[in-house]
């Protein structure tokens, strides 16, 4: 029997070797990895969601949020995993910028005062002149202090901002007294907490908190890409939610221990323990279907509307920031 009539013939029975998938490298962008903002991130990768979907995902960190977008415009990164209002900058300066699945249902973001300033600085309207930290400006972090301050009837420039980055040089610079207020999010926050460092002035890792501040739900870490990218790269983009999914199913029910067993031990900043209670504060904040609410995603732009006057004016189309298709494909 020649070769081809054997492969026919295995064929015909099912004998054949399946087709080998083709793995695709795909460059993520990140703000601040270790940060809890972005856990479903590292959770995808730590549980090898990515390799199975056939992902070679090549992660790059970079100082914060918006260092990741001027990446990902700059061609150095495909995806980023950052704060769903990029797009909506992006889309409003006429950049074809869409998220493709929510990570995170709250911010998640904490303000802080250090607690030697806490019997003098008692709200946002206190921030006046007061050094802040934020993990880089213009990112998230930096965008909530600034929302909260003209909520509290403060410019968005009556405070100088600082970026202090995403991980151990936060800590840093609020032990050291190199900042009077702090922007931020888990485990740097639960740090200073557990250390006394700081008194919480506003609290987002939770629905309750995330309502007082922006009066609703608040979508926050999305993965987002280039619409031409997507065009081009669809099966990959697919591949790469499905591993989001994936992470984003598994935090719906795993403990915090098992977290805090996933993640590189770096990530507990030498202490385990305060790790897991900080899981356990930020685990109410992940997305529970990959999608964005629709009041969320207004209360959003409104968001940046105040922030932005350039953006007052300008029309964005809410539904081009999100594109649902494979989101809706991964969670079934």
């Amino acid at each position: 029997m020649d070769r081809r009539s054997f492969l026919a013939g295995a064929a015909a029975l099912g004998l054949a070797a399946p087709a080998r998938a083709e793995t695709v490298k795909v460059r993520i962008g990140v703000g601040g990895k270790p940060l809890l903002y972005y856990l479903p991130l590292t959770i995808a990768e730590r549980r090898g969601y990515f390799t199975e979907e056939g992902i070679a995902a090549e992660i790059n960190d970079f100082g914060g949020g918006a260092r990741s977008l001027q990446a990902l415009i700059g061609g150095s990164v495909d995806m980023v995993t950052g704060a769903y209002e990029h797009t909506i900058r992006m889309q409003a300066k006429g950049q074809d910028v869409r998220a493709v699945c929510e990570l995170g249902r709250y911010p998640a973001i904490v303000i802080g005062v250090r607690k030697d300033l806490a019997g003098t600085v008692k709200s946002a309207a206190d921030l006046k002149g007061r050094k802040i930290g934020v993990t880089a400006p213009g990112s998230s972090t930096a965008l909530a202090v600034q929302y909260a301050m003209i909520k509290a009837g403060l410019k968005a420039t009556d405070a100088p901002l600082i970026g202090v980055g995403g991980g151990a040089g936060a800590i840093a610079a609020m032990k050291k007294g190199e900042i009077d207020a702090i922007s931020h999010l888990d485990p740097v926050i639960a740090k200073l907490e557990a250390d006394g460092d700081i008194a919480v002035l506003i609290d987002t890792r939770t629905e309750a908190g995330t309502r007082a501040l922006f009066g609703g739900p608040n979508p926050a870490a999305v993965v987002y890409t280039k619409q031409d990218w997507i065009e081009h790269h669809a099966v990959a983009t697919q591949k790469v939610v499905n591993a989001f999914g994936k992470a984003l199913k598994w935090l719906a029910t795993a403990t915090p221990e098992a977290v805090a067993d996933t993640v590189p031990p770096a990530y507990h900043f030498g202490d385990r323990p305060l790790y897991v209670q900080a899981v356990r504060n930020s685990l109410e904040s992940y997305s529970r279907t990959g999608l964005p609410a629709q009041d969320g995603m207004a209360s959003v732009l409104d968001l940046v509307r105040t922030l932005d006057p350039e953006l007052q004016g300008a029309k964005i189309d809410l539904a081009v920031t999100f594109e649902d298709r494979f989101v809706k494909r991964a969670m079934g």
